[in-house]
């Protein structure tokens, strides 16, 4: 073998290795075997609702919110001191608007500033819930508490896409069809987001096409309705 084809084979290898680096350290995974059961997740910001590391029955840490004990118009403790934590200063605003929706838990993913464009995905139980079976992925949050959702409703076996903007809440629109799932099972809810387009999916089936209004650009997260019961796990941003 000549110098130049080992030289050859070297940088074809060096490229190699840098472009598998590229695609990992493209995807970012929230991990929440290291936390403790009972307490507040370290990864998941508790903005609004009721939300703890708890054992799934296989033994897993899942991070679950628990609507069981809400109450309307009632944020999460300490909700000034969080608001501080996600935009500093610039929360006043960002208070005002998550009172007017306090009946919406969700919590903030803190490992990503800034979601632009790529994939979120994440796995989630529906547990229990009387008025509310809901599991959704938040993004597009922004300093004054605006935010757009997609989102499973258990009891109406669909996927929709929500805004929340100035304290108005507004369908968008309700995926092609639906679809039921069976309780305490583990299902995926996944969108993809490239410029000011939308998709979703659950369980791997594509359901929803939208054309947002202007590119997305906030924080993500987790999100729920009212007496919802949800445990959620493998939280994965990839971008």
């Amino acid at each position: 073998m000549t110098a130049k084809t080992i030289s050859l084979l070297s940088l074809i290898t060096i490229l190699v290795y840098l472009s598998g680096n590229a695609v990992s350290s493209g995807t970012t995974r929230i991990d929440l075997q290291s936390e403790r059961f009972g307490h507040e997740s370290t990864k998941f910001l508790s903005v609004v609702g009721n939300w703890s590391i708890v054992e799934d029955n296989s033994g897993k840490k899942v991070i679950a919110v628990d609507g069981r004990s809400w109450l309307r118009g009632q944020p999460s403790g300490s909700l000034a001191e969080k608001a501080r934590s996600i935009y500093g200063a610039r929360n006043e605003e960002f208070i005002d608007n998550v009172k007017a929706w306090a009946y919406f838990p969700y919590a903030v993913a803190k490992d990503v500033d800034d979601f632009h464009d790529g994939e979120i995905g994440v796995w989630f139980k529906i547990v229990a819930g009387q008025l509310d079976e809901c599991a959704g992925i938040l993004f597009n949050l922004k300093p004054n508490g605006d935010y757009l959702t997609v989102r499973f409703n258990g009891m109406e076996d669909n996927v929709v896409l929500w805004t929340f903007n100035k304290g108005v809440r507004k369908f968008v629109k309700r995926g092609s069809e639906n679809v039921p799932l069976q309780k305490n099972t583990w299902h995926n809810l996944q969108i993809s987001v490239h410029g000011t387009s939308l998709q979703a999916a659950l369980d791997g089936k594509h359901l929803l096409d939208y054309t947002l209004g202007e590119p997305v650009s906030g924080k993500i997260g987790l999100w729920s309705k009212t007496d919802s019961v949800i445990y959620f796990n493998d939280f994965t941003v990839s971008r």
